[in-house]
């Protein structure tokens, strides 16, 4: 049996004398223990950056800026309070961006006095020295000569992917000193406190970028949460204020068509005509809103086309003059025009500009109880002043602020009416135009408004939106003036779905001399040709069994009917539609609610003998 002996071997004695250590190597190591020391500090210093870079949100720079200043204190701390400089030093750090071949000294740890002289800022290279001092700018080739050297003087800090965002600089003026052991020493600890410092230094950058962008992010989310709630807002201010402007005139459509149709009520002719004329002012008002609201978005959209012609101011001053004067007479004002002579034609789109002088004469008039409402033309420079002035109940400071955001309307206690876009449209057509419109008024002592446009502007700029750019733009004018007649009667076929409008064209083109065959759809039309020869085809788009624009472009490809001229009646009222109907083989195009006068000319226009010329028809002298 073997057996263990208890006792140690004489060769496994452990020598249990301790060792004394030199004075050297003890303030070593204490410079080692500091080292530590102030690495954790540094560590926990980049650490609080991050929670004050959250409050700092949407300043980004702010919160680099603090974190790299940071660095730059804390590592000259730990150099100075370790001795591992034995020498004066001072810490920067170089930024640099991607593609640049020069990196910019942003940030140093101490600034030297303007009289002290900074050598203890140099950085020593092979051939040159270079100062470290705030804005200096220093060659990337330098730098990287100095990560070289056998005791580095700078270190990259460089993200994942190897991009180097900036460098971190230490300069040293060192101190005559006859321990070259502990200055050597003291140099490696040094360079090592910078390396690990800068591995900090990038990681603790990378975490702090990641945050700022989060935050960046949470802000844009929280941004877009607010503008949608306004929005949502906005929307159901427009439901609310458009529902509103709707069912007025609609009410007054629907009760006095009841009471015209109500058994046994037999107003007199006067009463009849009476509320006709009501339910046509009702419908224009009704048409008036849907105007609006189309032109409005097509502002926003950027789709809003016009057309620049040079003007007659006098005739187009005059002619929105003609369009007010009633509303004038009715409430007993006097109508003022005064255009300074030198003025004579301007450049603009003429149906746009008498849509904005119409707004701002009707809303002054709306406004105004007694006195007189006027229009001044004047010259400023290069720009036309068109100031509509009145002797109305004027506008307070806090309407004036709101007074050009759609459907803001001032107080209707006096039964004003109005869709609260007319201003704004007004503004958004002026600024199209190169103008804007600008507001002077006090309570009770009437407003002034000033249109404000170039003189001269750059015919066609902006595209036109060609013959016929008011019923593109949904405007009807109902005029009042007598039934235009044909030159002799002639046979119209007209497809439409809808039975009201069919009736209703078919009655008024038959009271002007047209035989009208009226068909509901595709099938029924290809019927009606084969047994007609019309002189026009209207054309409704909405059809039961197809699309009225396919059936235009089916009724070119036969030649038989290639001459035959289409007119394309329709609700759609937006950019382009019309130019999609004449693309599509239309001849013309009018939106609905149909303006019969309107459409009385085109079918007189149309119905005359065409001519084919070149493969494509035209209108004889009739036209």
């Amino acid at each position: 049996m073997q057996q263990y002996s208890s006792l140690p071997d004489q060769n496994s004695l452990i020598d249990a004398t301790p060792k004394l250590l030199t004075t050297i190597e003890i303030e070593q190591l204490r410079a080692e223990l500091r080292l530590e020391s102030s690495l954790n500090q540094l560590q926990s210093r980049l650490d609080d950056c991050f929670p004050s870079a959250c409050n700092t949100v949407p300043q980004t720079e702010a919160a680099q800026a603090e974190f790299f200043q940071t660095v730059v204190n804390e590592i000259n701390i730990a150099v100075d309070s370790s001795n591992l400089a034995l020498t004066e030093c001072a810490v920067g750090i170089a930024m640099c961006q991607p593609q640049e071949t020069v990196a910019t000294v942003c940030y140093i740890s101490r600034s030297p006095s303007p009289n002290s002289q900074p050598l203890f800022l140099e950085v020593l290279t092979a051939e040159k020295k270079l100062l470290l001092r705030l804005q200096e700018v220093i060659k990337l080739e330098d730098l990287q000569q100095l990560e070289n050297q056998q005791l580095p003087s700078a270190w990259r800090l460089a993200d994942d992917s190897g991009s180097v965002m900036g460098w971190l600089i230490i300069a040293t003026a060192p101190l005559s000193s006859d321990r070259e052991s502990l200055i050597e020493s003291s140099d490696q600890l040094r360079s090592q406190l910078m390396a690990r410092s800068a591995r900090y230094c990038t990681k603790a950058l990378l975490q702090l970028r990641h945050i700022l962008s989060l935050q960046q992010q949470y802000q844009q989310l929280s941004n877009s949460n607010q503008e949608l709630e306004r929005t949502n807002q906005l929307k159901n201010q427009f439901l609310a204020n458009t529902s509103h402007e709707i069912r007025t005139p609609l009410s007054s459509i629907i009760g006095f068509t009841y009471l015209l149709l109500a058994p046994g009520y037999e107003p007199t002719k006067e009463r009849q005509q009476e509320y006709l004329n009501i339910i046509q002012s009702s419908g224009k008002h009704l048409q008036a809103l849907i105007n609006d609201i189309l032109d409005l978005s097509k502002i926003e959209a950027n789709h809003l086309e016009v057309t620049r012609e040079t003007l007659d101011v006098q005739f187009v001053c005059d002619s929105v003059f003609a369009l007010v004067k009633e509303k004038a007479a009715d409430k007993d004002l006097k109508l003022r025009l005064k255009i300074n002579p030198d003025i004579t034609t301007l450049v603009a789109d003429e149906l746009r500009l008498k849509q904005m002088l119409w707004n701002l004469l009707w809303n002054a008039l709306k406004f105004t109880r007694e006195g007189s409402v006027g229009l001044e033309v004047v010259l400023e420079g290069v720009f036309v002043h068109f100031i509509v002035w009145d002797t109305g109940t004027g506008i307070s400071q806090e309407d004036k602020t709101q007074l050009f955001q759609p459907y803001f309307q001032i107080d209707k206690a006096d039964g004003v009416e109005g869709t609260g876009l007319g201003l704004a449209l007004t503004q958004k057509l002026a600024q199209i135009h190169g103008g804007d419109v600008k507001v002077e008024s006090e309570v009770d002592r009437g407003s002034r408004f000033t249109l404000i446009l170039p003189l001269n502007q750059e015919a066609g700029v902006g595209g036109a939106e060609g013959a016929g750019g008011a019923e593109e733009a949904g405007e009807a004018t109902f005029s009042s003036s007598p039934l235009p007649t044909p030159s002799s009667s002639r046979e119209i076929l007209l497809v439409e779905n809808d039975l009201p409008n069919a009736d209703l064209i078919q009655i008024y083109l038959s009271q002007l001399g047209y035989q009208v065959t009226w068909v509901e759809d595709a099938a029924q039309m290809w019927e009606a040709l084969r047994q007609l020869d019309p002189a026009v085809i209207l054309m409704d788009v909405c059809l039961a069994d197809g699309n009225g624009l396919h059936l235009v472009q089916q009724i070119r490809e036969h030649k038989q009917y290639q001459t035959i001229p289409v007119i394309v009646q329709t609700a759609m009222a937006m950019k382009g539609d019309r130019e999609t109907c004449l693309e599509d083989g239309a001849n013309d195009y009018i939106s609905k609610p149909i303006d019969l006068p309107l459409l009385a000319s085109l079918v007189a226009k149309y119905s005359q003998a065409p001519t084919l010329v070149d493969g494509e028809w035209e209108l004889g002298s009739g036209e």
